[in-house]
C-alpha cells in the first residue's frame, strides 16, 4: 500500500501534529477541521513547531507547510488519519463518511487513544481496512506510535501501517483491540489516582509531580501531563475504561470530574489543576 496523500480530519493538537510529520516525510497532506477558522490556527501552530525544528536544524517551514492544504470538507486520499473529538459518535460519522468518498483500497485510521477501533471500523464496509494509529502529544517530538487492530483488520493493513509509522521517523508498537489499549490503560489510572491523592489533601499539586517526577524519573508530573492531554480527554479515557472492563477501580475522580463540569480542561482552557497564563 501506498500513502502518497494523506487525509487528516480533525486540526487541532493532535491533528496539526500527525499533518506536520506526514508532510515532512513528503507526503501531500489535506487538513481538514469543521471548526471555523481551526484549519488556519492548526497550520499556525505548525509553523512555529516548525520554526523551533528548524532552529535545531528540521526541515525547512515553508517546504513542509507547501505540502499541506487546507480543505474545506472530506475529499479522496489515500489514507484518512482522523483526530477529531474523543466521542464515539463524532468519530463513526468521520469513518462513515470517509467510506463512502475513498476509494475502496483507501486505509481508515483513527488516533483514538481509547474508543473500540472494532466499533468504528463496523461503521464502515471495509472493516479489514480499519486501524488505530495511536500518536503522542507533542507528536513531532515523541517517537511512539501504537498501532492497534481491529477485530477485522488485515495483516496487509497493519503491515502498511506499522511500515508508514517507521517512515514518519516513529517506533510502531502493536496492541489489541481492548479498552484503553495499553497506553492508556496503564497511563490513565495513574492520572486518576493523582487526582483522588489531590481531592483527598495528601498533598498539593506540586508535591504529587515532584514526587511523580524525581521518584520515578518521569519527566512530567501526573497532573501536569492531565493539563496537557487535556482533563475532559482523560475524563473521557477514564469512562471508556469503566464502562469496557466493568471494574470500578476504572471510575473517574470526582475531582476530575468536577474541573471539567467546571470548564477546567488544561493548558487549552487556561486552567486545569494548574493555572496558564
Amino acid at each position: 500500500m501506498q500513502f502518497e496523500h494523506v487525509l487528516v480530519v480533525g486540526a487541532g493538537q493532535m491533528g496539526a501534529g500527525i499533518a506536520q510529520v506526514v508532510a515532512a516525510s513528503g507526503r501531500r497532506v489535506s487538513l481538514y477541521d469543521v471548526a471555523p477558522g481551526a484549519s488556519e490556527r492548526g497550520l499556525a501552530a505548525i509553523r512555529r513547531s516548525l520554526a523551533k525544528l528548524a532552529e535545531k536544524g528540521g526541515p525547512e517551514p515553508d517546504e513542509v507547510l507547501a505540502r499541506i492544504e487546507p480543505v474545506d470538507d472530506l475529499v479522496p486520499a489515500d489514507l484518512l488519519l482522523e483526530a477529531v473529538v474523543e466521542d464515539p459518535e463524532v468519530k463513526k460519522d468521520v469513518f462513515r463518511r470517509a467510506d463512502e468518498l475513498l476509494a475502496a483500497e483507501a486505509v481508515l485510521a483513527s488516533n483514538t487513544s481509547s474508543i473500540p477501533i472494532t466499533s468504528l471500523a463496523a461503521a464502515t464496509s471495509r472493516p479489514d481496512r480499519v486501524i488505530g494509529m495511536h500518536f503522542f502529544n507533542p507528536v513531532p517530538v515523541l517517537e511512539l506510535v501504537e498501532v492497534v487492530r481491529g477485530l477485522e483488520t488485515s495483516d496487509e493493513t497493519a503491515a502498511a501501517i506499522v511500515a508508514l509509522a517507521r517512515e514518519l521517523g516513529k517506533t510502531p508498537a502493536e496492541a489489541r483491540d481492548l479498552p484503553g489499549f495499553v497506553s492508556n490503560r496503564i497511563l490513565m489510572p495513574f492520572i486518576n489516582e493523582a487526582a483522588y491523592a489531590l481531592l483527598e489533601g495528601v498533598a498539593e499539586p506540586e508535591a504529587i509531580d515532584t514526587i511523580a517526577k524525581l521518584g520515578f524519573a518521569h519527566p512530567m508530573g501526573p497532573l501536569a501531563l492531565a493539563d496537557l492531554i487535556g482533563l475532559d480527554t482523560c475524563l473521557a479515557i477514564m469512562e471508556v475504561l469503566h464502562e469496557g472492563l466493568g471494574d470500578p477501580k476504572y471510575a473517574p475522580c470526582p475531582l476530575l470530574r468536577q474541573y471539567v463540569q467546571a470548564g477546567r480542561l488544561g493548558r487549552k482552557s487556561g486552567r486545569g489543576f494548574y493555572e496558564y497564563g
